[in-house]
């Protein structure tokens, strides 16, 4: 995919998520958040607690700045170029829910959890946003 096509389809196809992440990236530029680019996206960087990231659409927000943090956000991106109108009820509600039960597994119960890619996907916002960033550096 190229960038011109993700942004193509970002503003159509996936515009639900895409106007989410637009007031987002609005609220850190005026809060002073510096944007960074990541593949095709635009991402901030927050020191806020609890959380490693979360998408919106060809923006992100991610608290640890790593790469494989970047490379997972990005693969959201992607799956919102490929899923469209349904990224937010197939992927990002699910996700979400996931998410705050992982959480509450680890620091309430205190529970070992399984690997953070088990739900398929987020394994295919991992491989997706590492394989399209591989290509795009070499």
């Amino acid at each position: 995919m190229k960038c011109w096509h993700f942004w193509i389809l970002s503003f159509t196809w996936g515009l639900p998520q895409t106007l989410l992440g637009c007031l987002v990236a609005l609220l850190f530029l005026i809060t002073g958040h510096k944007p960074h680019k990541w593949g095709y996206c635009i991402y901030f960087v927050t020191r806020a607690k609890g959380y490693a990231g979360c998408e919106f659409g060809p923006f992100f927000v991610i608290n640890d700045g790593g790469e494989g943090c970047r490379n997972h956000e990005f693969g959201h991106g992607l799956q919102n170029c490929v899923y469209g109108p349904i990224t937010l009820f197939l992927i990002f509600i699910p996700a979400t829910i996931r998410y705050w039960i992982r959480e509450y597994k680890a620091k309430v119960l205190q529970k070992p959890l399984g690997p953070y890619d088990d739900f398929m996907f987020e394994g295919q916002a991992t491989r997706w946003g590492a394989a399209m960033i591989e290509k795009l550096t070499k």
